[in-house]
């Protein structure tokens, strides 16, 4: 018998937030000094910070795949996304040095509460 239900979309949105926090977090590794130069100076062992923040991302994006670490991957990209927001406020006030379009800072703002409420709604358990 062919099952009627139809199917979720909710799948969709967990690959396309793995593959964004798995991609961003292996860019970490590629590509340091972008996450370097938005790095608060007031933070310690920025380096070490950057590769840390990328292996988060990956173990995040590739934990929200599997039903068994869902919860605990999106428990610690909110942490993450939160943690990271100080860089982002700061990318803002330097933009003109960055050479960046005042704009470009200013929507990685709204960006980090966007991806907390996606990784929240792609990580709850799915209704019955």
């Amino acid at each position: 018998m062919i099952n009627a239900r139809p199917l979720s979309r909710r799948p969709w949105s967990l690959y396309l937030l793995a593959l964004l926090f798995v991609g961003a977090g292996l860019l970490h590794f590629l590509k340091p000094e972008t996450y370097l130069r938005i790095m608060p100076p007031a933070l310690p062992a920025p380096r070490l910070l950057v590769l840390l923040s990328g292996v988060a991302e990956v173990a995040g994006g590739l934990g929200l795949l599997l039903p068994a670490t869902r919860r605990w991957a999106a428990w610690g990209l909110l942490a993450l996304l939160l943690a990271v927001f100080p860089a982002n406020v700061y990318m803002l006030q330097i933009q003109a040095q960055l050479h960046i379009p005042a704009w470009v800072a200013w929507a990685r703002l709204p960006l980090q509460p966007l991806l907390m409420w996606g990784v929240w709604h792609a990580a709850k358990p799915a209704s019955r």
